[in-house]
């Protein structure tokens, strides 16, 4: 297993530079498998057969797996592998994105975002925790985070522009093709170039009951937050998966506490620092990342923009938030994580704040700029920040899983956070428009800016000494 004394003993820069652009890469084919697809929506509905009603779960198929299975992939970083699974997870894109754009089937369809959810579970610690090993705590770990966090911005944003160019131009298949050669490209890059990884240390063993678990409880917890604004908080299939949920993760940590390799240490627990930056994970997807919904929902449904032209307008928070990956890295050196993370959160909450307040009926772009510019930089440091702190003091042996829990409580935060942001403006209702629409909106980014607030003293918490 590539480990922190197993990399090659003097890293030339040309290595580490490749290595990075490798790894932000993956980043990247990450963000757009997640993210393309919104804009493909109506000509997949159409050329498919999909229900209006069923049309979500191209989107709630790959967030419902990716959250269940995130946990599971850290910890099969760790104990098979970080080259092995950062194929793996790349081959599960290429060959599940081939499948989805020859689909004429809503349940194939259905069936490989699921897949490409597990590539991505698979995939993304991987990739963390090559960038935690590879590349020594301090300030080129901090670049590196830096560099890997902007190659996401610009894909959850420039997602939606690639989407509809290639909607207009190809049709919906080619949202699902485009990934075939990006994560193959990934898959055989990443066989190249990093260490091949040795043998499982020591006798650890799969915590298979605690695995099948953790993996049925999360995901379930996932799928309730995901569908119950549809479908209704008191239906049958929502009270019945919450339910479930709950005694499969009872039985999880029962099955952790007797288990003599658990799936999830409990040494891991008493980490502070990665603790709190599980909770600022939790925070920032439940408010930093549902930003997004309601300016797609303002766009789109208030001013009328199309698909081409929605994704024009993300450019400017794509731009604004890969600019402030790259402040976070690099202040991070100079004033320690939580000063980044706290002063990330103070300048994003004053962006949402000043957002909702730039929000009209027939405004133009530009008023909306002061608060996108705030909030992407505020987004951009923040993001940095909290996975240095997530990543900071831990052992080479347990970087996958604790980046599988903080990515986790990341895709939890964001269901729960957008959960609740949609039941208490009610922009989901049904037949809501013109100012009822644009007030839920406003509404939605003031509330936004006092969740992110809400970060701040979770922040604090982070020991001064964790602190690079």
């Amino acid at each position: 297993m590539l480990t922190a004394t197993k990399k090659p003993p003097v890293p030339h820069r040309q290595f580490l530079g490749l290595a990075l652009f490798i790894l932000a890469m993956a980043q990247l084919v990450i963000s757009l498998d997640y993210n393309i697809v919104y804009v493909a929506l109506p000509s997949i509905g159409a050329g498919v057969g999909f229900s209006g009603q069923d049309l979500q779960w191209v989107v709630s198929a790959y967030v419902v797996a990716n959250g269940g299975f995130l946990l599971l992939g850290g910890r099969a970083t760790d104990l098979f592998g970080r080259r092995r699974m950062f194929v793996l997870g790349a081959l599960l894109y290429a060959g599940s994105s081939l499948i989805g754009g020859l689909s004429e089937s809503a349940g194939v369809l259905v069936t490989v975002r699921a897949v490409q959810g597990i590539g991505g579970a698979l995939l993304f610690p991987a990739t963390l925790s090559l960038i935690n090993t590879v590349y020594a705590e301090g300030p080129s770990r901090n670049r590196a985070l830096a560099v890997w966090g902007a190659a996401g911005a610009g894909g959850l944003c420039f997602g939606s522009l690639l989407g509809g160019v290639l909607v207009e131009a190809f049709g919906w298949p080619s949202v699902f093709f485009v990934n075939v050669p990006l994560a193959g490209a990934i898959a055989l890059a990443g066989r190249v170039l990093f260490p091949a990884d040795g043998p499982r240390a020591g006798k650890r063993q799969v915590d298979l009951a605690g695995a099948l678990t953790a993996t049925g409880g999360i995901t379930l917890m996932v799928f309730v937050l995901v569908s119950g604004p549809e479908a209704g908080w008191g239906s049958g299939s929502v009270l019945g998966g919450a339910a479930l949920s709950l005694v499969l993760l009872t039985l999880f940590a029962v099955v952790e506490k007797r288990s003599r390799d658990p799936l999830v240490p409990a040494r891991l627990f008493a980490h502070r620092g990665l603790v709190m930056a599980m909770g600022v994970t939790a925070l920032y997807s439940a408010t930093f990342s549902s930003v997004a919904y309601f300016l797609t929902l303002y766009f789109q449904s208030v001013h009328g923009y199309s698909a081409f032209a929605t994704g024009l307008a993300f450019l400017v928070p794509a731009v604004v938030v890969a600019a402030g990956t790259q402040v976070g890295g690099r202040a991070v050196s100079s004033f320690g994580t939580r000063r980044i993370l706290v002063g990330g959160m103070v300048l994003g909450a004053v962006g949402a704040a000043a957002l909702g307040l730039a929000l009209t009926h027939d405004g133009p772009y530009p008023m909306l700029l002061p608060g996108i510019v705030l909030l992407g930089l505020g987004q951009g440091a923040a993001w940095t920040g909290m996975w240095i702190a997530a990543s900071s003091g831990i052992a080479p042996g347990d970087q996958g899983i604790a980046s599988g829990m903080a990515s986790t409580t990341l895709q939890v935060g964001g269901a729960v956070g957008l959960a609740a942001l949609i039941a208490v403006t009610r922009v989901g209702g049904p037949g809501l428009s013109g100012d009822g629409l644009l007030d839920g909106i406003r509404t939605a980014l003031f509330v936004i800016a006092g969740g992110i607030c809400c970060g701040v003293p979770v922040a604090l918490g982070l020991r001064r000494s964790a602190t690079p």
